[in-house]
């Protein structure tokens, strides 16, 4: 690669404009998703590429590979909600709490083996327990999306909590905004996705 062309890609990924770029795409796609429209597939894929990109400059190979998967997702997510079922929208779903119980603890378990495995084989790659934590339930709660599962939004109020500190720490101040922005969306995203679920189901919120 010219010396040249790489002295200009990496101060586009280290420009704040870059990361504000990331940012916005983003926060699209988590409001677009709050409406169940097809468009948040479409800013997702871009942000997760942005930030892929980002997250390798800075070497963050864990928030960069889990980038890599929200791309992927994009996609397969894009073409779930498109199909539907039987030529209607994907409804939004809710799966009882013994699934979300066994959903919790064996990702617990993975991610806790995960982050003990790479600590003992690998020099090179660092994986704390939070950040294994986020990664195994980014994974997770991102196919509840795709599927419509109303309690993804309560996992995501967790996991956008956690990494808060890491990009504190990095730096990467508008997306520690961001993170605090998302959380708070996700609360309306609960409540929104769950008015238009008992709307089928004769529940209350409060029932819940």
């Amino acid at each position: 690669m010219p010396d040249s062309f790489t002295v200009f890609l990496n101060a586009l990924l280290t420009s704040s404009y870059w990361e504000y770029t990331a940012v916005l795409l983003g926060f699209m796609y988590v409001v677009l998703a709050v409406r169940e429209s097809l468009w948040c597939w479409y800013a997702g894929f871009v942000s997760s590429i942005m930030y892929a990109a980002m997250y390798w400059h800075g070497n963050i190979l864990v928030e960069a590979i889990l980038n890599l998967y929200y791309m992927l997702m994009a996609v397969i997510g894009w073409w779930v909600w498109r199909q539907g079922t039987n030529n209607s929208p994907l409804p939004i779903i809710s799966w009882p709490v013994r699934i979300h119980l066994f959903i919790i603890i064996l990702t617990s378990l993975f991610a806790i083996s995960l982050s003990t495995l790479i600590q003992e084989l690998s020099n090179d790659i660092s994986l704390s327990y939070i950040e294994s934590f986020t990664l195994c339930f980014a994974v997770v709660i991102t196919y509840l999306v795709v599927r419509k599962v109303l309690e993804n939004w309560l996992y995501w109020i967790v996991i956008n909590m956690a990494p808060m500190y890491l990009y504190f720490m990095k730096g990467y101040y508008p997306t520690l905004a961001l993170a605090l922005l998302l959380t708070l969306i996700s609360c309306v995203g609960y409540k929104r996705w769950y008015e238009r679920y008992e709307l089928k189901q004769g529940k209350t919120l409060a029932e819940l």
